[in-house]
């Protein structure tokens, strides 16, 4: 979910609200039950089964409560939910991504959770640490406002037929890949190690292949300045960039998800596509294990693992909400061990409770280790900042193309993207203070 201004309430937006499936609680119940609503905010085929299977185990274990399910389709959840707000129909509880928390939280509509937790043997200090400063840092007041479920990671995909023929082992760290996405270069034969993202998209990935190198592991420094202009993020960049052309296709520059995996699984001219966990589907359907396999960011050379923080998925309880101890024994239930281990699975992420581990497929476990690693350091995205996706965006994304085509110096880029960074989040300080 986006920031989205509060809509006015007006006439219009009331009877919307009025007339939207499954808002508000039933105290009453169905016969004598208590009777919640959950909505899921990103409904489709994929999602649906696995919610509506999560609610009818946690009525099994509580029999007096009663959830209905409301799928929502993505497009259509933060106005719905922003509606609801206005005119005081919310769900009881919703299935809430850090994308979308701040501006909840700005409205008052979540209630905070570090007091379930700290009560609930069965969750409290069982979270990856990581995730729950994510969650914390997108909200002004440092609070918990979701109880986390799963989050992503960054992945490389890579072509394990073409590395065995080649005689390589898959990269550990960024001066084996260099070396790994030149030797497996033929341009000849229409075969190239890499393929850079260029288009819609590219500034979340280039910034993963920036800090994993330099090993810079905080976004801003103590003064609020942004680091991404780093002289060893500059240095970063100027190798990343290199690849392009040279060990990546020449269409690289327009190239956005569809186009990457179009050249990865469909033309097979690419040995080594960066992603995330969530295109694994795509992978197996196209090329199968045999052919296909991940590995995680790779170190510095200095031995550092740096990621970049994603967005963490979670649920919250509305504060609206008539039944809120009803509604957070559903949030809890969710983030339980092996529920959470279950939605995981099934969706295809990293799932936020530690206690979940090994039950996973082979590219979940290895980036559920790496994130679980006390000694991986993860760069914290700045979520928090309101202009934060149309600078990375609107601003960065035709900048980046020009210095893939040469056009603009790195140092000049980053130290662009730095000042508006820095100005960004002067404005949140004064806000917040």
């Amino acid at each position: 979910m986006t920031r989205r201004a509060v809509p006015a309430a007006s006439a219009t937006v009331l009877l919307a609200v009025a007339v939207l499936a499954g808002c508000g609680s039933d105290g009453g119940g169905s016969g004598g039950k208590t009777e919640i609503t959950f909505w899921d905010t990103n409904a489709g085929p994929a999602r649906t089964p696995i919610w509506q299977h999560a609610i009818a185990e946690f009525e099994k274990v509580n029999p007096t409560i009663k959830v209905k399910y409301v799928g929502i389709p993505i497009a259509q959840a933060p106005q719905k939910i922003d509606t609801a707000i206005a005119g005081g129909g919310t769900p009881d509880v919703a299935d809430v991504a850090t994308s979308g928390l701040g501006n909840l939280v700005a409205q008052k509509a979540l209630e905070p959770v570090d007091q379930r937790i700290a009560a609930n043997p069965a969750l409290n200090g069982k979270f990856n640490q990581a995730l729950l400063t994510t969650v914390k840092n997108v909200v002004p007041d440092g609070k918990t406002y979701i109880i986390p479920l799963s989050t992503n990671a960054g992945a490389f995909w890579y072509r394990k037929d073409w590395f065995k023929e080649a005689g390589l082992e898959p990269p550990k760290t960024w001066t084996e890949f260099f070396t790994a996405v030149d030797k497996l270069t033929d341009a000849k034969q229409n075969r190239f190690g890499f393929t850079i993202r260029g288009g819609a998209g590219s500034i979340a990935q280039m910034l993963e292949v920036v800090y994993g190198q330099s090993a810079v592991t905080e976004f801003f420094d103590a003064s609020g300045k942004a680091t991404i202009n780093d002289p060893r993020n500059v240095t970063a960049l100027e190798k990343y960039a290199g690849l392009y052309k040279k060990n990546t296709p020449e269409g690289d520059l327009q190239n956005d998800y569809v186009k990457m995996v179009a050249q990865f699984d469909t033309a097979g001219s690419v040995a080594v596509m960066q992603h995330n966990l969530g295109s694994y589907q795509d992978h197996m359907k196209a090329l199968g294990p045999e052919k296909v396999a991940s590995f995680s960011v790779p170190k510095s050379d200095s031995g550092t693992q740096a990621v970049l923080s994603n967005p963490v998925s979670g649920v919250g309880v509305f504060s609206a909400s008539e039944n809120k101890e009803a509604a957070f024994k559903l949030a809890e239930f969710f983030a339980s061990k092996e529920m959470d281990g279950y939605i995981a699975e099934k969706s295809g992420v990293i799932p936020a409770n530690t206690d979940v581990q090994g039950t996973q497929a082979p590219h979940i476990t290895e980036a559920q280790r790496v994130l679980n690693d006390p000694a991986t350091k993860v760069v914290q995205m700045p979520y928090h900042l309101p202009e934060f996706n149309e600078i990375t965006k609107t601003w960065a994304e035709p900048l980046f193309q020009k210095v893939l085509l040469g056009e603009l110096s790195a140092k000049d880029f980053l130290d662009q993207f730095a000042a508006k960074l820095t100005e960004a989040q002067a404005g949140y300080k004064k806000r917040h203070g």
